[in-house]
């Protein structure tokens, strides 16, 4: 099957919307592009046209540019182009779409700070009650086993530990200073 994938530069024009499907989680907003070019005649930087995609992403993707991205802030989004025709009110009407394959900050234009996203552990958000064991206890006990052992992996690895916390897009690690490391000259 042929696609034409683009990666394209710009900012967002409208924030993201976000609902849950049966599928995952679906986003979608609007991306504008604007040429620049260098007017020899007048020595400046001068805008050309700008146009406009509805940028559209699935699953974590789209759980990710929820907590992620807010309106004005410049983009690189890179996925595969669809442009579809339909007529409304007796007018024929184009419209450009873009399905995210990824997307980030346009690191030319300003600084980020990127947190790494945990895949969901049921057992971290489970109510007491569903926890395994007759107390409901178990499970935290054997999570506390293995999150230990995860962190002296980590360390011996250099990867950052810290605590999960649960936030509106899902699970990201907290930075943590390690306590070998701290007391380092």
């Amino acid at each position: 099957m042929n696609e034409t994938v683009v990666t394209l530069v710009g900012n967002a024009a409208t924030g993201v919307e976000f609902r849950e499907t049966a599928t995952g989680g679906m986003a979608r907003f609007r991306f504008a592009v604007t040429a620049r070019r260098w007017d020899r005649e007048k020595q400046l930087w001068t805008d050309g046209h700008t146009s406009f995609y509805t940028v559209w992403a699935w699953r974590t993707l789209a759980a990710n540019l929820a907590g992620s991205v807010s309106v004005g802030e410049p983009l690189l989004v890179h996925g595969r182009l669809k442009v579809r025709e339909e007529e409304r009110d007796g007018q024929r009407r184009t419209f450009v779409d873009i399905e995210a394959v990824a997307v980030g900050h346009d690191l030319t234009r300003g600084t980020a700070a990127f947190r790494r996203v945990l895949r969901g552990d049921p057992t971290l958000t489970a109510r007491p009650g569903r926890r395994d064991g007759p107390d409901g206890a178990g499970d935290v006990r054997r999570r506390g086993k293995n999150a230990e052992r995860e962190r002296r992996a980590a360390v011996a690895t250099g990867e950052p530990t810290g605590t999960p916390v649960q936030t509106p897009v899902g699970m990201i690690l907290r930075q943590e200073p390690i306590p070998e490391l701290a007391s380092a000259p």
